[in-house]
């Protein structure tokens, strides 16, 4: 059920919002009343910020590549620019670029993988964390994984590991600052086809049955024995930026039917 004045008054930052979760998260947080800014590098993002406004609901959009501190800084700035402030931050960037057993991995893709699903969550909540210091409130929601403990992207693991970690020790470090910190490991979510795919190689037929396996594995370690929808994933998320949620920090909540990660 959406509460059309949970978020009112507030601006919040989504990234990773052209697509899946994070395009999830920033249309219901609009339609609750949030401020939303939409950061992707993918230009999709500007049309999820259209469709929301033509809704009647508050958003723009930022272009910007969040592997660099500079792209995080830029979206920082656009959002107090246009709303003056941030209030939640939810570092949704991330995702597996490859599938297969580690020891298969070049170095060129581990450092890649750790790029994409570590770096934006750390240089989202370097380029954040000043503003709400200053004002001694802020929340921010990070997207972590079950898939800490999976098999074949190792790197990948190691990645949302280090998101957990930055997790709990920013919590411990600003909790007396009024700012809380969390995270959601999703678990496998049915997603409709990426309009742009991470990884655009095609698959061969080995790869397509270690892709395979990740999914084979991931419903069997679901007690649900199944994969979540946006929507399942959308809710917990947000119910922790909420102030529902305002005896809570540091705490890594699985949503994965039953998969602790």
């Amino acid at each position: 059920m959406v509460n059309s004045s949970r978020f009112a008054g507030r601006t919040m930052i989504v990234t990773g919002a052209a697509q899946g979760i994070g395009r999830g998260v920033a249309e219901r947080a609009a339609a609750e009343g949030a401020r939303v800014v939409l950061v992707d590098r993918a230009t999709l993002v500007e049309e999820v910020a259209a469709e929301i406004v033509a809704a009647d609901g508050v958003a723009i959009a930022v272009n910007a590549d969040l592997e660099t501190f500079g792209g995080a800084q830029r979206m920082v700035a656009a959002a107090n620019e246009t709303f003056g402030a941030v209030d939640i931050l939810v570092n949704n960037v991330g995702g597996t670029i490859w599938a297969k057993p580690y020891e298969h991995y070049a170095e060129a893709e581990i450092e890649a993988e750790i790029r994409r699903s570590l770096f934006p969550t750390l240089w989202g909540c370097r380029a954040v964390l000043p503003g709400m210091v200053a004002r001694q409130a802020g929340v921010i929601v990070n997207v972590s994984s079950i898939a800490t403990r999976s098999i074949h992207r190792v790197p990948y693991a190691a990645a949302k590991g280090g998101v957990n970690a930055l997790t709990a020790s920013l919590a411990f470090e600003h909790a007396a600052d009024g700012i809380r910190v969390n995270a959601v490991a999703t678990g496998g979510t049915e997603a409709p086809p990426r309009r742009i795919p991470r990884n655009t190689q095609q698959q061969s037929e080995q790869e397509a049955g270690w892709y395979q396996a990740i999914v084979d594995q991931t419903k069997a370690s679901s007690l649900m024995q199944r994969y979540g929808s946006i929507d399942e994933q959308v809710c917990v998320i947000l119910f922790l930026a909420s102030d529902e949620a305002s005896y809570m920090t540091g705490t890594v909540v699985p949503v994965g039917g039953g998969d602790l990660g």
